[in-house]
């Protein structure tokens, strides 16, 4: 710290140490962020809460609400069904799958929601979930099992953790003949983890037993093969790593299962008497009045995002990951904590271990932990302090996005390292 300014000595490679007091300096901008209209007075290192919309993309989208209300019958009527073909197939073919067996939802907790309760369980069933399950699924799995009277089992997967090993024996310890179903993260939300999905699930196919894949924050960060996986269903975000409008994700269920799964809203397409596509996609495809153009813009995010590396989405995938390992290590290294998973795990977002919180626990489920504010308030930084596996224990969830640089990782070690 220095003495006089009460600001953190930032030091780089190319200049002298200079005082960081909070506000944002020019060498930390990404030749990248211009495309975001983030604030520019924020070191913004949490894309993995909501994504951010860059302004090409949204500026599509206000093209479409603009069409829209112009003539709200020719674009929701007459216009819709093609828009929506498009952008189906599109989306199809950057997570490769038939389009026939993809819908649009608004958001991977939707499509987990309507996984589950298309369910038929029967009271000796059980559902299994890891112990790093995403919140409101994990509400999701206990009420549906609750109305039938089935059973949840935990897969209690360590963290800190040396391997994928480690996960993939926790969750077939849990299993049982009585498993119907298994829940997983395809990426952790709290600990950041990219689990072996693609070994889980042909592990389970030999004990005929399906998955149900979290995809919240795959797409886009890690490559997505929906052939290669053969998963029954898989729920996915376009908002996150796509850096689609908020309001667009999507449904695959593999096309044997697609018969028992309905929309959590039944609407016309339930006696729709048309013959040219599947039951599956008449359902899903109208379920009352709302804006679609989210979805519609999921070709513009996937093109834009796409466009930013010669190599294109690999490229940016690999170059997110890679800021995500180097700003693990620069937290670790502040704070002398050794990494709790190996780099094999990670995505483009990192947790790392706090010290014990002094405080009182904060009233679930949502909440700003004191030092996520702190570190806001003083040093105008936006990163999740969450805790795991309960408080007083937390973790600190770093996020790498291209508009992200190394120096806004080596002020917040810095930062993190002064005040815990």
């Amino acid at each position: 710290m220095n003495a006089q300014t009460g600001g953190l000595i930032l030091r780089n490679s190319q200049s002298e140490p200079r005082t960081f007091v909070g506000e944002p300096m020019a060498s930390e901008t990404s030749a990248f962020a211009p495309h975001w209209d983030l604030d520019p007075d924020c070191i913004y290192l949490n894309h993995g809460s909501f994504g951010a919309c860059p302004r090409p993309v949204l500026q599509a989208q206000q093209r479409l609400r603009d069409r829209m209300e112009s003539q709200p019958v020719r674009f929701l009527f007459r216009e819709f069904e093609e828009r929506w073909d498009k952008a189906r197939c599109e989306l199809a073919a950057f997570v490769n799958c038939d389009p026939s067996d993809l819908v649009a939802v608004p958001n991977a907790t939707v499509g987990v929601n309507t996984v589950l309760r298309s369910l038929k369980l029967r009271k000796d069933d059980e559902i299994l979930v890891t112990n790093h399950e995403y919140n409101a699924c994990r509400n999701a799995v206990d009420a549906v099992a609750a109305q039938a009277g089935a059973t949840v089992v935990i897969a209690p997967i360590p963290f800190p953790l040396q391997s994928a090993d480690e996960a993939l024996q926790a969750i077939f310890a849990g299993l049982s003949s009585r498993t119907r179903l298994v829940l997983v993260d395809h990426v952790t939300s709290q600990t950041a983890l990219v689990l072996p999905v693609a070994r889980l699930i042909w592990e389970l196919k030999k004990h005929h037993i399906e998955t149900l894949v979290d995809g919240a924050h795959a797409p886009g960060m890690v490559p997505v093969d929906l052939r290669a996986l053969g998963a029954a269903y898989y729920a996915g975000n376009c908002h996150k790593w796509l850096c689609a409008p908020k309001g667009a994700g999507f449904l695959f269920v593999r096309r044997d299962q697609q018969e028992e799964v309905h929309p959590l809203a039944i609407s016309h397409g339930a006696n729709s008497t048309r013959s040219d596509r599947s039951r599956f996609q008449l359902e899903f495809a109208w379920t009352g009045t709302f804006d679609p153009t989210p979805f519609l813009c999921v070709p513009d995010a996937i093109a834009f995002l796409g466009g930013l590396f010669p190599g294109g989405w690999p490229e940016l995938m690999r170059a997110n990951r890679l800021l995500a390992v180097q700003a693990r290590k620069a937290l670790c290294d502040a704070l002398g904590v050794a990494p709790p998973c190996p780099e094999a795990l990670l995505g483009s977002m990192a947790a790392v271990p706090l010290p014990d919180s002094r405080s009182e626990p904060p009233a679930p489920p949502l909440y700003c932990d004191p030092i996520q504010e702190e570190l806001l308030r003083r040093f105008k930084i936006e990163v999740p302090v969450i805790p795991w596996p309960h408080h007083p224990h937390r973790l600190l969830r770093l996020s790498a996005q291209v508009y992200n640089t190394k120096v806004q990782y080596s002020v917040l070690a810095d930062a993190v390292k002064a005040i815990t």
